[in-house]
């Protein structure tokens, strides 16, 4: 054999070194450049920190903390999950507070405001990031008093989505989830399944599993009027409306079936008749311009503020 096969395999080959290398030539070291390798490595670790930077980065935007909110018991032992919390506690993300028929709690909303939490009451904290801080309330009373501007406070229920427009409001919710929101100061509104209730300072308005938000009525008005509203009559309330109820009929028309909508506009139009440039025949279509004029002539709020805050917040 020359020596040189094995050095360089420049020499003739010997048959058995040709079998042994056949025999281990799976074994054999498989070449990879340097430059190929170290390419590989970099990029593996820059993907790394490049992943490591990202999540850093993810916990200290603006506007998205890991919060939670504090919580005193005001009377009796109040629990979030099953322990009881003392004076003092916590609330975060995915956690229920709960009181028993001797419980009443305080939350504080970040720094936007508070919310009483009364007997007998179950609450989940959905989110509290940026310019969204929710509540989702299972059952029981909850008296919420919000300082921040509109569309920053929300409670979600069975039936509807109370949406805090910067005011002081009480929400009860029963064991079936049907619930009432009665607004002591600013607004409210009561949204669900594209149905959508404004609720001043001074009314109430009832949601249910079936529907979703009724119709808003002021607790001044005549119990025979709110009646009629409480069982869905609503040509009877229509007739018994006073001026100051036209904020419930114009509701009414957008609720009510087609074939009764006349009705409905007649009775309004006699206590609160429509403003220049609205027709019986664009409100019966339930034309949006023309809603929107008729309620800015009650002497509310304009139509178009509530608009501007609800495309800004699905922008």
């Amino acid at each position: 054999m020359n020596d040189d096969y094995l050095w360089d395999k420049s020499g003739e080959p010997d048959p058995e070194i040709v079998r042994l290398e056949r025999l281990l030539g799976e074994f054999r070291h498989k070449h990879q450049p340097l430059q190929t390798a170290v390419a590989r490595n970099w990029y593996r670790y820059a993907a790394a920190v490049t992943l490591v930077i990202a999540a850093g980065a993810w916990w200290l935007l603006p506007g998205e903390p890991r919060v939670s909110w504090d919580v005193a018991s005001v009377q009796g032992a109040p629990r979030v999950g099953t322990n009881a919390i003392g004076k003092t506690g916590k609330l975060s993300a995915g956690e229920y507070l709960e009181t028993d028929a001797n419980a009443v709690a305080k939350l504080e909303v970040g720094k936007i405001g508070e919310v009483t939490v009364d007997p007998n009451s179950r609450l989940t904290l959905v989110k509290s990031r940026g310019n969204e801080h929710r509540l989702s309330l299972q059952r029981g009373v909850i008296h919420a008093f919000i300082w921040a501007p509109p569309r920053q406070f929300f409670v979600d229920t069975p039936s509807a989505v109370a949406v805090d427009l910067g005011c002081q409001y009480t929400l009860s919710v029963d064991d079936s989830g049907d619930g009432l929101l009665t607004v002591e100061t600013g607004w409210v509104a009561f949204e669900a399944r594209g149905r959508e209730s404004f609720i001043p300072a001074g009314a109430a308005c009832a949601t249910t599993r079936a529907m979703g938000p009724g119709v808003p009525y002021y607790l001044d008005s005549t119990e025979e009027f709110r009646d009629a509203i409480r069982t869905g009559n609503m040509r009877s309330a229509s007739a018994l409306a006073r001026p100051r109820d036209a904020m419930t009929l114009w509701h009414m028309l957008s609720r009510v079936p087609q074939a009764e909508r006349e009705a409905i506009y007649t009775q309004m139009a006699a206590i609160a008749p429509p403003p220049n440039g609205v027709t019986r025949e664009g409100v019966l279509a339930l034309q949006q311009p023309m809603m929107d004029q008729w309620w800015d002539s009650l002497g509310l709020d304009s139509a178009n503020w509530w608009r501007k805050w609800k495309s800004d917040w699905r922008q």
